[in-house]
């Protein structure tokens, strides 16, 4: 099979070097671009661990080129920035696969959560890159937007229950992350004596992940519910731990109604117990386990927030756009602590 040049515009941090890393071993995408927005460094010069792997010299970000090199470009760029870039990459025939939130949402529920859109138009024929539930928009978008982290492993965990809850209640979400969830840009929050040994919530009730979650909830099922979302930062490098309490209405079994959701998706594991982050750190997998007291739903469900959560749930979503196996180069095996 013949190579696919791609691009990878903003190179420099946790998700651009996850990128980089899956596609030095993909069989048919190869890295032909690297960017960011300053450019006049070297990749090595940003990540030495890929010092003797692949010796490419990073650019600032050239439309034109880009657009003469290669048929597809992964953004992993700050919100606003990114729908800049890719209006322009989409109008030259490039597909664009966006880590940011600007493709994920709805006009008024982006607008409300972020800032003023400016890409309306390709916004409108965006696809959620969530591949269980949206693989058929996925196939023949301009664009897909990569879900955040959080609401990748809500998501997953969730969705099969929606019609088993009762109407009128409300979702409560206790998400856990990595400290790399929180960027590369140090700030008080995921400085060393801030977090070692130390846990904490963060915009509690209040952050961007909630609407986003909503939203998807009645995407697929057309329904509404409240969602009580709150974060944490937990002393740990990688990996997504996400704890779902909601009110179900019919008398379910809770497991079951997960493996019959997944039982034909390689990357979601139905566990028997609750699940941890070290079972999924370094791979594309989701791990998932429900249980019920009465009409009391817990759903425990647990990413690598790098990966499934950003980069190789991202290069998932390619591999389908450009027509390909959508397994290929997703990690399977763990190389990371």
């Amino acid at each position: 099979m013949s190579k696919i040049n791609v691009a990878i515009i903003g190179a420099s941090g946790y998700t651009g070097l996850e990128l980089v890393k899956l596609i030095i071993n993909h069989p048919v995408f190869e890295v032909a671009y690297l960017a960011t927005s300053k450019g006049d460094t070297t990749l090595t010069a940003l990540h030495p661990a890929l010092k003797g792997v692949l010796e490419l010299d990073v650019e600032a970000v050239d439309i034109d080129k880009i657009a003469s090199s290669c048929k597809l470009a992964f953004l992993a760029l700050p919100h606003k920035h990114s729908m800049e870039v890719a209006k322009e990459l989409i109008a030259k025939g490039v597909k664009v696969i966006d880590l940011s939130a600007d493709y994920r949402l709805e006009l008024e529920t982006y607008e409300q959560a972020y800032c003023k859109h400016t890409d309306e138009e390709n916004l409108a024929n965006s696809a959620y890159g969530l591949i269980e539930y949206f693989r058929e928009d996925i196939k023949n978008a301009k664009v897909v937007a990569g879900p955040g982290c959080y609401p990748t492993a809500t998501l997953l965990g969730l969705l099969p229950f929606i019609p088993y809850l009762q109407e009128g209640t409300p979702i409560f979400v206790d998400a856990k992350s990595g400290v790399s969830g929180a960027g590369k840009k140090l700030t008080e929050s995921n400085a060393f004596v801030t977090i070692n040994e130390n846990i904490f919530a963060y915009n509690p009730l209040k952050h961007r992940h909630a609407p986003e979650i909503k939203e998807k909830i009645k995407k697929v099922h057309g329904r509404d519910f409240e969602v009580n979302f709150v974060p944490h930062l937990i002393p740990a490098t990688r990996g997504e731990l996400v704890s779902v309490y909601a009110v179900l209405k019919d008398d379910i079994e809770p497991l079951d109604v997960l493996k019959k959701a997944y039982e034909n998706e390689p990357f979601i594991r139905v566990r028997e117990k609750p699940v941890d982050i070290k079972s999924t750190a370094g791979t594309h997998f989701c791990d998932v386990f429900a249980a019920k007291n009465g009409n009391a739903l817990f759903i425990s469900s647990a990413i690598d927030n790098l990966l499934r959560g950003a980069s190789s749930q991202a290069l998932v979503a390619a591999n389908i756009a450009m027509g390909l196996d959508e397994g290929l180069g997703a990690p399977k095996i763990a190389y990371v602590p």
